[in-house]
């Protein structure tokens, strides 16, 4: 298997960082069998242009919550690294905490 899992949702609380604000954010590598992706579908036209990331952050965004690694956007490049045959990929990481319960 690719990835972890294979989610349909974001199971994280809204963060609130526009796309220009990602950009704040180091990339590191990570292994993509520890991503849960938040997509179960890609537009295959996308996946397979010759430059998919012309209008995106060259770097997938990866939100950390809770102990989990989601894929929140960035797909299209993650699956093609897998299928170049990588098992990592640098990615921005945003870590979210969880709310301290009262």
């Amino acid at each position: 298997m690719i990835f972890k899992d294979v989610g349909d949702n974001r199971p994280y609380p809204p963060h609130g960082l526009a796309v220009r604000d990602w950009i704040t954010i180091d990339p590191c590598e990570i292994p993509l069998d520890q991503l849960v992706t938040t997509k179960s579908t890609l537009d295959l036209h996308t996946l397979l242009a010759e430059d998919s990331t012309l209008y995106g952050d060259l770097f997938p965004h990866v939100v950390s919550w809770r102990g989990t690694l989601y894929l929140e956007d960035g797909l299209q490049r993650t699956l093609r690294a897998a299928l170049q045959g990588r098992n990592t990929v640098h990615a921005r990481i945003l870590e979210l905490s969880a709310p301290e319960i009262k």
